[in-house]
């Protein structure tokens, strides 16, 4: 189950001068928050339209709210729809949560997991796409309470995604971050997730407040057990692409290729005849 052994970095605003005059090889592509580009004009616009050009881009949506109760913004969406053509983007994905009702939450809330919201999600995942012209990628959640819960997350995951018929985005650290606020095994979570729906994976650092509570941030390097379920990852579903996220604390760059070359480290291993036959 090969797939493709890249690796990516989530790019940001500080990182424009440095990228545009030189990207390392470890650096196979960039994801960025449509939201957080598409008004940049200016130095900034030129810089990151030089980017893409050049580079292959990825798009991580923040505001798109396809869980919220509200109606869709097809405004938003045709926005989104323009900054992709623009830049050639083909890959779309966001979040499976909400952060809109009646207005801004600025967070990304948790979906109650019923029957009712996997039909309201994917019926909005399919006019998503419409729009787009491209697949919708979902990406599994990190979440601190479960309200009007019905089913698992797990359940609730597999349901949307079938429903929907639509690609995932398995973001690793979010599994092990819930797998411990939740108490659930991680690795059978991981197992569980359809292969041939998966687009790509995530992969980031979070912060321990205690040891039965972690917080996603994306602020902190990669811990031994979020390595070792990405081992397992590619291990069981084959290698597909990988994005390092780092949202804040983001130390020099060729700090962040530490990780980014364990990444690909671990793709090797994968790929390699000895390991696929052990």
């Amino acid at each position: 189950m090969v797939r493709d052994a890249k690796v990516g970095l989530g790019l940001r605003r500080e990182m424009l001068d440095e990228f545009c005059h030189s990207v390392p090889n470890a650096i196979d592509f960039f994801e960025v928050a449509p939201e957080n580009w598409m008004t940049f004009g200016g130095k900034f616009g030129r810089q990151f339209r030089q980017l893409t050009e050049r580079h292959r881009f990825f798009c991580h949506g923040l505001s798109l709210s396809i869980g919220s109760p509200s109606e869709l913004d097809v405004g938003f969406v045709k926005q989104i729809k323009h900054f992709l053509d623009l830049h050639g983007i083909d890959i779309y994905s966001e979040h499976l949560s909400y952060c809109s009702a009646g207005g801004h939450l600025y967070d990304l809330m948790p979906i109650p997991f019923t029957d009712d919201a996997v039909m309201h999600v994917a019926k909005r995942i399919k006019r998503v796409e419409e729009i787009l012209e491209r697949p919708f990628i979902l990406e599994n959640v990190s979440f601190y309470t479960a309200p009007g819960s019905e089913m698992t997350e797990l359940e609730f995951v597999q349901a949307v995604l079938n429903e929907a018929d639509c690609k995932l985005l398995l973001d690793v650290n979010n599994v092990y971050v819930n797998s411990i606020n939740h108490q659930y095994d991680a690795l059978k979570f991981l197992k569980a997730m359809p292969t041939e729906r998966i687009a790509y994976l995530h992969i980031a650092g979070h912060y321990e407040e205690a040891t039965d509570l972690m917080v996603d941030t994306h602020g902190s390097d990669i811990i031994d057990p979020v390595w070792q379920l990405l081992e397992h990852c590619y291990a069981h579903h084959g290698v597909f692409p990988t994005l390092l996220e780092r949202d804040f604390n983001i130390p020099e760059t060729q700090v962040l290729l530490q990780e980014i070359n364990q990444i690909h480290d671990y793709q090797a291993q994968a790929l390699s005849p000895i390991h696929r036959s052990a």
